[in-house]
């Protein structure tokens, strides 16, 4: 699920993209988006494979079982696609329309993935004190916003 979708109700078809990266990742790792991973700053499978992306050891993720039968350059590619489509932002996130032509290309030069959306923990920001809807009576209100 999408960050913007599972935060705001917005649903677009950056959605569906921001799905088909996870998808991507899922069955180039043989794993589950949740789960544990070795990563400590890690919620989820998103994350650690933004983490070994990070520290050029994306291969990685890739399940040992299939490993023989692979071609890293290809692996490194379906990686660097699946981590563009689940970037934070949905107007960073590629068309799917795009996502098919880097695939299909033997050449393109990819852009470099940002940070994805929900893989790491969060924290949370609370403003506290006075507001134009504070009440009289000094009590607070306190709004979480992700950061």
């Amino acid at each position: 699920m999408s960050p913007e979708y599972a935060i705001d109700g917005v649903f677009s078809e950056k959605s569906d993209v921001f799905s088909f990266g996870v998808i991507v990742l899922e069955v180039i790792s043989g794993k589950r988006c949740t789960g544990y991973y070795p990563c400590r700053e890690s919620l989820n499978l998103l994350g650690y494979a933004w983490e070994l992306w990070k520290e050029d050891r994306a291969v990685e993720l890739l399940e040992p079982a299939v490993k023989s039968s692979c071609q890293a350059d290809e692996v490194l590619k379906c990686i660097q696609v699946g981590l563009l489509c689940i970037e934070e932002d949905a107007a960073d996130r590629p068309t799917m329309n795009s996502v098919v032509s880097m695939l299909k290309s033997e050449s393109s030069v990819l852009p470099l993935p940002k940070q994805p959306g929900f893989s790491f923990g969060r924290n949370l920001r609370v403003r506290v004190g006075r507001s134009p809807r504070s009440s009289i009576y000094g009590l607070s209100e306190s709004i979480f916003e992700g950061r």
